[in-house]
C-alpha cells in the first residue's frame, strides 16, 4: 500500500469555493451556497446508452492504474475490454488544477475532493448523478452518501470513492504514556521539543481550530473552515507557539516514513498509510484518532455537465466503485473504500479493520476537507469568516 496523493490540493489564495457547510459527520446535504446561491439546472442522464469509445478522466495520482508504475496494479485494462471504453487520464496535483481542467470541456469524470466538488456543482460544471444508473451505488456505506460535499438539496452529485483521516502518530518507544489528545503536540507540546511533526499547508490552521473547539469552547467554534478574526486569532497563535516544537513540517509522505523511522518525529500529524509503512520497517510507530476528532478527506466521482461521453462515464463511476476495484484503489492508494464489499476483496484481510472502513461513528468523527472562505461556512451573516487567501498569510508567519 502507498499513498499515492503527496498534497491533497487546495484551491488557489482568493478563489472563491462555493461550499455548503460541512460537519465532522458531513450532516446533511448542503441546499445552497454562500447567499443563497442555487446550483443552475441541469438533467442527469435519463438513461445507459452506448459507450461511445472513451472517457476522459481527471484523477489523483494512484485512482486510475494500468499497470505502468506497477504491473500488477491495473484494473484499467479490463475496463476498457469490458465496455469498449478506452480511457484517457490526467493526474492533477491539486484541486484548483482539477477544477481548471474539468472547465476546459475536456473531461468527462473527476475524483474531487471536498475542497473542489461543490465548486464544481454550484459552476454548472458538474452533472447532477443519476444513481440509478450506477448499480453498484447501493453497496457504498450510507455515511458517505448525500453529503454536504457531494450532494445539494437531496441531488447526488457524485459518487463517494474512499475517505480517510488525519492521525496522531507517534514512536511509542518515545511517547509515553500513549497520547489520547491532540494537546501532546499544542498545549503539550514542549514534552518533545524539536521531534514534532505537521502537515505543511495553510489548511492546518483547521486542526488547531478542531482542538480548540474541545478546549476553547468560549471562542464559539462551531466550524473549523469557518473563523472569524478572534477564532482565527486564537488558532493562528496556537501554531505560533506549536512552531518552536516542530522539527519539521511534511508535505511529501516519504518524508513523514523516514521520519519517523529515524526517530528525528517521535510525534505528530500523519496519515494511515504513514504508519503502516513505518510499522512495516519494524519502527515503533502507532497511531490514534484523538478525542476531539480530526480533519481528513473524503472523495468523489463526479461526471462533467458536458461530458461529451457521459456513457462511457457511467461505466467508469460504476466500475470504480465496485467491490473488487474499490478494494484495489484503496489498497494501492492508502485509504477507506467506500464500497462496503470491498472490504472482504481486499489482499490484506485485516485492512478495512486498520482504516475504520465500516466504522460510522469513526467517520462522524472526522471534518473532511474544505476550503474557508469569507462567507461564513458554519451559516453566520453578522461576521466575515477568513478566506484561503487570509490563511496562507498566516501559515507563512505561522512557520516564521
Amino acid at each position: 500500500m502507498r499513498r499515492a496523493r503527496i498534497i491533497t490540493g487546495l484551491a488557489a489564495a482568493g478563489l472563491l469555493v462555493l461550499s455548503a457547510c460541512s460537519s465532522g459527520s458531513g450532516s446533511g446535504s448542503g441546499s445552497a451556497g454562500p447567499g443563497g446561491v442555487k446550483p443552475p439546472k441541469i438533467d442527469k442522464l435519463a438513461s445507459l446508452g452506448s459507450g461511445e469509445g472513451q472517457v476522459n478522466i481527471v484523477a489523483w495520482a494512484g485512482y486510475v492504474e494500468n499497470g505502468t508504475n506497477d504491473p500488477k496494479v491495473n484494473w484499467v485494462s479490463d475496463f476498457e475490454k469490458q465496455t469498449g471504453c478506452k480511457v484517457n487520464s490526467k493526474v492533477a496535483g491539486t484541486s484548483d488544477e482539477m477544477v481548471t481542467l474539468m472547465k476546459s470541456g475536456d473531461y468527462d469524470v473527476v475524483s474531487a475532493s471536498g475542497d473542489a466538488s461543490l465548486r464544481m456543482v454550484y459552476g454548472g460544471v458538474a452533472a447532477p448523478i443519476n444513481t440509478d444508473l450506477v448499480p453498484n451505488y447501493k453497496d457504498v456505506q450510507d455515511f458517505l452518501k448525500m453529503k454536504s460535499w457531494n450532494s445539494v438539496d437531496a441531488v447526488a452529485y457524485g459518487i463517494p470513492h474512499g475517505w480517510g483521516a488525519n492521525l496522531l502518530a507517534y514512536r511509542t518507544d518515545k511517547v509515553n504514556p500513549a497520547p489520547t489528545s491532540w494537546s501532546a503536540v499544542f498545549d503539550n507540546a514542549q514534552a518533545n521539543a524539536k521531534h514534532v511533526t505537521a502537515y505543511d499547508s495553510p489548511i492546518y490552521i483547521a486542526d488547531a481550530a478542531v482542538y480548540l473547539m474541545a478546549h476553547k469552547p468560549e471562542l464559539g467554534i462551531k466550524n473549523p473552515y469557518a473563523l472569524d478574526d478572534k477564532q482565527f486569532n486564537a488558532a493562528v497563535d496556537l501554531l505560533k507557539a506549536q512552531n518552536k516544537n516542530v522539527g519539521e513540517y511534511w508535505s511529501d509522505y516519504t518524508k513523514a516514513v523516514s521520519a519517523l523511522k529515524s526517530g528525528n518525529t517521535v510525534i505528530g500529524t500523519a496519515w494511515q498509510v504513514i504508519v503502516n509503512l513505518a510499522q512495516a520497517d519494524k519502527a515503533p510507530v502507532a497511531a490514534v484518532l484523538p478525542s476531539e476528532g480530526a480533519t481528513g478527506w473524503s472523495d468523489t466521482w463526479m461526471v462533467a455537465a458536458k461530458a461529451k461521453h457521459p456513457n462511457c462515464a457511467y461505466k467508469w463511476l460504476d466500475w470504480v466503485v465496485s467491490p473488487q476495484v474499490n478494494a484495489q484503489v484503496a489498497e494501492w492508494f492508502g485509504e477507506a473504500p467506500a464500497n462496503a464489499k470491498a472490504c472482504g476483496l481486499t489482499s490484506d484481510k485485516g485492512f478495512c479493520d486498520t482504516y475504520h472502513a465500516a466504522d460510522a461513528a469513526y467517520a462522524g468523527k472526522i471534518w473532511y476537507w474544505t476550503t474557508p472562505t469569507a462567507q461564513c461556512l458554519d451559516g453566520r451573516t453578522n461576521v466575515t469568516c477568513k478566506d484561503y487567501a487570509a490563511w496562507t498569510q498566516a501559515w507563512t508567519g505561522i512557520k516564521g
